[in-house]
């Protein structure tokens, strides 16, 4: 049971590591800026402050491109409310939108299906522009082509700070779907829209560099604290170190934890299969000697102590299975790209159970195909 389960987590995490994120989050630097509390309140507070922290990072040799953006993929997005001029839905409809600059689909490798991205000009002009994902443009609009239609976010005349009044974005572009609540749901309807439209929300940065990002974060600090000593950085690293820390750490502890309980109970299997056959052969040596003496070849032997041992292991194996299939269901929650049902993680199980015990079984009946029959009679 321990390690079918073990394994039916190895096939998961696996699973995990390999999942198409839709972006690449190779050579990536991020960072969570949490501005000072009764400072940068308004767009155009926030606008000064990044478009001078963008500059300063765009003049460093090692940096690609660089972004701000109110949250950090795969888990993205502000959620709201849609709602489509000209269009009348039959339920509600929502999508979640990201404030982003214009380097942001750039520095995440996301492609353009349609359209154009985000300029400068329409970050630094604020204007009222959206770039959507796939998912969006599938699921509201079909087969009509989205550039030039409206969208409409209803949180944002919402806020308490920061709203916008008619908040409707121009579609201008269009772009490939990326993980947006983690990497293992399918990614939501996405807008993009530039950061500058509202003071509200968080803000943080990503940068693409020429090499490896964790070398750059001490230079990244000293460009935000030339902008604003005040300014606070949090969950600063690379994108794949928050990939492992906020989307494969729950999956990997799980997978250590039942590996090394597997561990241990294969140990025991071993050791069980072991003491049990040869106690069994100590208790037949008389028996043995008898059927040696009466001309019993030592292959005859250890065939008929190997037979107790495969049948051990076979009955072992059953029911073991049957417990596996029963208990699988505990785990099943944790799984993610494989069935608890796993035909080729539980054929692997059973073969490793059964080398394993037909291993431990060998020494005994080893053993037994060097008793004397003179001195097991004797005895």
């Amino acid at each position: 049971m321990l390690l079918a389960g073990a394994g039916l987590l190895m096939r998961s995490f696996v699973a995990l590591q390999t999942v198409d994120l839709g972006m690449n989050p190779d050579n990536v630097l991020v960072a969570r800026l949490p501005l000072p509390r009764g400072q940068y309140t308004t767009a155009a507070e926030k606008q000064q402050f990044f478009r001078e922290l963008l500059r300063r990072l765009h003049a460093v040799p090692c940096i690609e491109v660089a972004t701000a953006a109110s949250s950090l993929p795969p888990y993205g997005g502000i959620g709201s409310d849609i709602e489509i001029p000209g269009k009348t839905p039959t339920e509600r409809w929502n999508a979640i939108f990201q404030l982003a600059s214009e380097g942001y689909f750039q520095t995440l490798g996301l492609r353009l299906l349609q359209g154009r991205p985000l300029s400068e000009i329409d970050v630094n002009g604020a204007r009222r522009f959206a770039v959507v994902n796939q998912t969006l443009v599938t699921r509201y609009f079909g087969q009509e082509n989205p550039i030039g239609q409206q969208i409409r976010f209803k949180l944002l005349e919402t806020l308490p700070q920061g709203a916008i009044e008619n908040p409707v974005f121009e579609i201008i572009g269009v772009v490939s779907d990326a993980k947006n609540q983690g990497i293992q749901d399918p990614p939501m309807p996405e807008a993009f829209i530039p950061y500058t439209v509202t003071g509200a929300f968080e803000r943080g940065i990503m940068a693409r560099t020429h090499g490896d990002p964790a070398a750059m974060i001490e230079r990244v600090r000293r460009e935000v604290w030339a902008v604003d000593r005040g300014v606070a950085i949090t969950l600063t690293g690379t994108l794949h170190g928050y990939l492992a820390q906020f989307s494969y750490a729950t999956p990997r502890f799980s997978l250590v934890l039942l590996g090394v309980f597997a561990s241990v109970g294969l140990l025991l299997v071993a050791i069980g299969v072991y003491s049990v056959i040869a106690y069994t052969v100590s208790q037949q040596t008389h028996e043995i000697g008898i059927r040696m003496a009466l001309g019993a070849a030592p292959v005859h032997v250890l065939r008929m102590v190997g037979l107790m041992g495969v049948r051990l292991v076979a009955l072992g194996t059953v029911v073991g299975l049957l417990a596996t299939v029963a208990a699988s269901r505990v785990i099943a929650a944790q799984l993610w790209g494989t069935s608890q049902y796993d035909p080729l993680t539980l054929g692997i199980v059973v073969a490793v159970i059964a080398l394993v015990g037909l291993t431990a079984c060998y020494v005994p009946a080893r053993r037994a195909t060097k008793v004397d029959p003179l001195i097991a009679l004797r005895g």
